[in-house]
């Protein structure tokens, strides 16, 4: 391995620094992973007096120094975080946190697409809360209060207003964005479909209802047929533009894609029976074989596309977190998978805490684990405070609480989640809400806003 620039900057800036973070064991991995939520929640504003409830300091915007670093899904990921925090450690401290910044975030019409933030809305941004949600779900967070949406219903509700806009355009799928007004509407990407059959399987996994495997099936042959996935060696790429009726596809390969695809195609092989648990499992062992290659270097989580030269933005750096975690739960879903994950998620880890020794704690993390030396996120060419740094180590290090903790569940194995609407019925038909001219005046007025008053979109322009 060759030092970067940073890496080196960082060594002879620095003395070398004790590692504060253990995991030799259970009791050591709780304690690191107590530390990291405390250190992680200090970055939430939101349950403080005038802040905004439910969401990190942000977003960007380069006209405005003083705008937070984080979109509006990163506090999304931190709940989904937070809610396996307390399902691996039991650990409820910040679970009053959680459930407030859940249920503050849910929107008018409680699917996780708030009329704040629809102009700069992805399908992904709204799966990674709706994903969140069925983790809640699946690990028998407490319920939200009575008078709000279960946590399945909210699930449910995300997926159901996606599958709403899939459309022909390229043969099916997800647009990356919601609404046609939005930056990159014209992108079909991996990472909202992979989203949409996560969600979808988990679905049908936890209510019994089969509905729900139809769409995952459709939108992996999907991609399958546009090369979204390498038939030679299983790499999974990033996306294609309608333009050209995605015919170029983007060979980027970021971890998150993998992750959240794998995850799902492990549920998948998880519920499924005969020759389509056979089919799934194939898939499963193929991509995670590539995956283990190309998205960890030398055993350590790693953004090819972009760490090498210090290019990766804030989306990238909230993502070996993300990889930890999709991965633990694939190893309880798939257990045959555990003999491939868990050498290598060990050694990932051990690289994660080994670099967490800087600022006034000695403890705060950065971004690149391969290097071995923390270098600060405030000093990196796209700088951050270091939130999504910190998710990322916090994510890892429960990770390695899986093999001690129940497996998702279901309704019928003792889920406490229930629906108020009728989707646990097998094989019952899914009734998608009609668009109101409520719903079409409210698009036209937002057309209005962004085309003819200027208000600038708030873009994810850092992807």
């Amino acid at each position: 391995m060759r030092p970067t620039i940073l890496t080196l900057a960082a060594t002879l800036a620095s003395p070398a620094q004790a590692v504060f973070y253990k995991i030799g064991n259970t009791a050591e991995i709780k304690e690191s992973a107590r530390t990291l939520a405390y250190d992680m929640s200090s970055y939430y504003k939101g349950n403080q007096s005038g802040q905004t409830v439910g969401i990190l300091p942000g977003p960007p915007d380069p006209g405005n120094p003083n705008a937070g670093d984080y979109f509006w899904y990163v506090a999304g990921a931190m709940f989904g975080t937070f809610i396996d925090y307390w399902h691996l450690t039991g650990d409820d401290s910040y679970n009053k946190m959680v459930i407030d910044g859940m249920i503050a975030q849910i929107g008018e019409r409680k699917n996780y697409e708030p009329t704040n933030w629809t102009i700069s809305l992805g399908n992904d941004d709204q799966a990674f809360w709706g994903m969140a949600a069925l983790s809640a779900a699946e690990s028998k967070f407490p319920n939200p209060p009575i008078d709000q949406p279960t946590w399945i219903d909210l699930a449910h509700s995300v997926w159901n207003s996606q599958h709403s806009r899939l459309d022909n355009l390229c043969g099916d799928g997800l647009h990356w964005q919601t609404t046609p007004q939005n930056k990159g509407y014209n992108y079909k990407n991996v990472i909202a479909n992979a989203c949409f059959i996560n969600m979808g399987v988990r679905l049908a996994r936890y209510t019994g209802n089969d509905t729900f495997i139809q769409s995952a099936d459709d939108i992996w042959d999907w991609m399958w047929g546009l090369n979204y996935i390498d038939h030679q060696t299983w790499a999974i790429y990033d996306g294609a533009y309608t333009d050209d009726n995605c015919k170029e596809v983007n060979k980027a390969t970021y971890s998150a894609n993998g992750a959240v695809l794998i995850e799902a195609v492990a549920y998948l092989y998880n519920y499924t029976q005969g020759a389509d648990r056979q089919k799934w499992g194939g898939r499963l062992d193929n991509l995670l074989d590539k995956f283990l290659v190309n998205n960890f270097n030398n055993s350590i989580a790693y953004e090819p596309n972009c760490e090498p030269w210090d290019k990766c933005k804030t989306d990238q750096k909230c993502m070996k977190g993300y990889t930890h975690r999709f991965l633990s739960v694939t190893t309880q879903l798939a257990p045959h998978t555990k003999t491939k994950i868990a050498p290598v998620l060990q050694k990932s880890v051990e690289a994660a805490v080994n670099q967490c020794t800087g600022g006034p704690t000695g403890r705060k993390c950065g971004f690149m684990w391969r290097d071995g030396i923390y270098v600060d996120p405030q000093k990196m060419a796209a700088p951050t405070t270091g939130a999504c740094e910190t998710m990322s180590v916090f994510g890892a290090v429960i990770s390695m609480l899986y093999d001690n903790a129940p497996a998702p569940i279901t309704l019928s194995s003792g889920g406490i989640s229930n629906s108020t609407n009728d989707i646990y019925k097998q094989n019952s038909p899914i009734v998608f809400s009609p668009i109101t001219t409520a719903d079409k005046a409210g698009a036209a007025i937002i057309t209005i806003l962004v085309l003819v008053v200027g208000i600038t979109p708030m873009i994810w322009a850092d992807r």
